[in-house]
C-alpha cells in the first residue's frame, strides 16, 4: 500500500480521531438542524401552519424507515470495506462498494412504490386525523419520488467517511442542509406551494447531495471507486454487509415503534401534557445520540482498518480513546440536563405548565445518560470490527427485550405515579442494557484482539 492509502494505520490515533470525528459530529448536528429548520418553516405557513406541522410530523416514522434502510446497507458495507482496505485487498473493498450501490438502487425502487401506493394508509395508522392526513399525503407523494437520492446520499456517504474522508462526508450533509434552508422559504412561501414546497425542497437538496457523493466516488480523489467490476448483487458480498448493518437498522427503525408505545402509555396516564413533554425529551435524547454516533463514525475507519491489518494495539488504543471521549461527552450532557432542565425545555416551548412538567420529566428520563457513552462506544466498536451478531444482539436487547416491556411494566410496579414510571422505563432499561453490553463486549473484544495478535500485520482476520 502507498502512504496515502495506509495513513489510517500510521498516523497517531488521537490525531486521527480528532481529524475524523469533528466532521462526522458536525455532520450529525447539521442533520439535526436540517429537520428542525424544516419544521419551523412548515409551522409558520399562514392559517394552516399547526395542522400542516402535525400532518408532516406524522410522516416522520416513514422518513426514519427510509433512512434506516440506507443505514442497513451503508453502515454494514462501509466497515467491511474498511476491513478489506486494512488487509490491502482494495479490489474486494470496491466490490463491496459496488454491490451496496446496486442494492440501494433496488431498495429505493421498492420503497418508492410502497410509499406512493400506501402512504395514506400508513399515515392514518401512525396517528394522522382526517384534518391532517391530506398534508401528510401531499408531503409524502413528493418526498417518495426522492427516495433514491436519500438512499444513495446517506448510504454511499458512509463509504466516503470509512476511507477517512470525513470532511468530504460532512460537506455532503452541509450541501443538502444549506440547499434546503434556502429553498424552503422560496417554495413554501414565495411560490405558495405550502407543504408540497417543503417536500420538493427536501428532494432537490438530497439530489444535490447525491450528485456530490457520486461525483466523489466516481472521481479520482477517492481510494475506493465505483467501477463496473463491482456493480452486481453477489449474496456472498451483500449478505454479510446486511447482517452487519442490521443493528443500526434496528436502532433507527425501532424509534418509530418506541415513540408510539411511549405516547400511548403517557396519554393514558398523563394526558396531552405528558405527550407534549415526551416530544421535548425525544429531542433531548437526540442531543445525546447524534454526537455520540458522530464520534463512533469518526472512530470506525481507524478501528476497521487496523483490525483488518492485524494491528491489535491500535485497535485497542482507538477503542479506549473512543470510550473516554464518549463518556466525557455524555457526562457533560448529563450535568447540563440535571442542572438546567427547564432552560433546555424553553428552546421548544414557552408554555409555563409544560415547562414545569418537562423539567421534572427530563431529569428522570435522562438520569443515567452519563453512562450512555459506554453503550454507544461498545456497540459502534462491534460494528467496526465486523461482529454482526453481537452488534445486533446489543441493539435488540436494549430496544425490544428491555425498553418496550419496561414501558408497560413500570406503571404496574410503581402505581403511585404512573406517568413518572413510564418516563423511568428509559433509564432502567439503559442501566440493564449497559451492564449486558459491557459483559458481552469484554469477552468478545478480548477474544478478537487475541485472535489478531497471533497474525502478522497486514494478514488480517476474517471479515465475516
Amino acid at each position: 500500500m502507498t502512504g496515502e492509502k495506509d495513513f489510517l494505520g500510521k498516523e497517531p490515533v488521537g490525531k486521527l480521531l480528532r481529524t475524523l470525528a469533528i466532521p462526522t459530529i458536525t455532520a450529525q448536528i447539521i442533520n439535526m438542524l436540517y429537520n428542525i429548520v424544516d419544521r419551523i418553516y412548515i409551522g409558520h405557513i399562514p392559517e394552516v401552519g399547526a395542522l400542516a406541522l402535525t400532518g408532516v410530523g406524522v410522516c416522520m416514522p416513514l422518513i426514519m424507515i427510509v433512512s434506516a434502510f440506507a443505514a442497513l446497507v451503508g453502515n454494514g458495507g462501509a466497515p467491511r470495506a474498511s476491513i478489506y482496505m486494512g488487509k490491502g485487498d482494495y479490489k474486494e473493498a470496491e466490490t463491496i462498494l459496488g454491490n451496496c450501490f446496486v442494492l440501494q438502487i433496488v431498495i429505493s425502487v421498492i420503497l418508492t412504490a410502497v410509499l406512493l401506493l400506501f402512504n395514506r394508509s400508513f399515515l392514518l395508522a401512525f396517528g394522522a386525523s382526517e384534518n391532517t392526513v391530506e398534508y401528510g399525503v401531499s408531503y409524502m407523494n413528493i418526498y417518495a419520488l426522492g427516495t433514491i437520492f436519500v438512499q444513495l446520499t446517506l448510504g454511499m456517504n458512509a463509504f466516503i467517511t470509512a476511507q477517512g474522508f470525513a470532511k468530504t462526508g460532512m460537506l455532503s450533509v452541509l450541501i443538502g442542509a444549506l440547499s434546503n434552508i434556502i429553498l424552503d422559504p422560496i417554495l413554501i412561501f414565495g411560490l405558495g406551494m405550502g407543504v408540497r414546497g417543503a417536500a420538493l425542497a427536501t428532494v432537490i437538496s438530497q439530489a444535490a447531495s447525491c450528485i456530490w457523493v457520486l461525483a466523489f466516488l466516481f472521481g479520482r480523489k477517492t481510494q475506493l471507486r465505483l467501477r463496473p467490476h463491482g456493480l452486481g448483487l453477489k449474496p456472498s458480498v451483500i449478505l454479510p454487509c446486511v447482517a452487519l448493518g442490521l443493528s443500526t437498522f434496528v436502532m433507527q427503525s425501532s424509534e418509530s415503534v418506541i415513540s408510539v408505545c411511549f405516547n400511548s402509555s403517557l396519554l393514558r396516564y398523563g394526558g396531552d401534557i405528558a405527550v407534549g413533554a415526551m416530544t421535548i425529551l425525544t429531542s433531548a435524547m437526540q442531543f445525546a445520540l447524534l454526537p455520540l454516533q458522530g464520534l463512533g463514525q469518526g472512530a470506525q475507519p481507524i478501528i476497521s482498518f487496523n483490525y483488518g491489518a492485524g494491528n491489535a494495539g491500535r485497535v485497542r488504543e482507538a477503542f479506549k480513546l473512543l470510550l473516554k471521549s464518549s463518556v466525557t461527552y455524555s457526562t457533560l450532557l448529563w450535568l447540563t440536563m440535571m442542572l438546567f432542565p427547564t432552560a433546555f425545555a424553553s428552546l421548544f416551548t414557552t408554555d409555563p405548565q409544560l415547562l414545569a412538567f418537562t423539567g421534572h420529566a427530563l431529569r428522570l428520563y435522562m438520569c443515567v445518560i452519563c453512562l450512555f457513552g459506554i453503550q454507544t462506544a461498545c456497540q459502534m466498536t462491534f460494528t467496526s470490527i465486523g461482529f454482526a451478531k453481537e452488534s445486533i444482539l446489543v441493539a435488540v436487547t436494549r430496544k425490544f427485550i428491555l425498553l418496550l416491556p419496561m414501558i408497560y411494566l413500570m406503571p404496574t410496579l410503581f402505581p403511585a405515579d404512573k406517568t413518572s414510571a413510564v418516563y423511568a422505563a428509559e433509564p432502567v432499561a439503559d442501566v440493564l442494557a449497559i451492564l449486558f453490553t459491557v459483559l458481552l463486549f469484554r469477552r468478545q473484544f478480548s477474544k478478537a484482539l487475541n485472535g489478531i495478535s497471533q497474525r502478522k500485520p497486514g494478514a488480517g482476520p476474517s471479515a465475516g
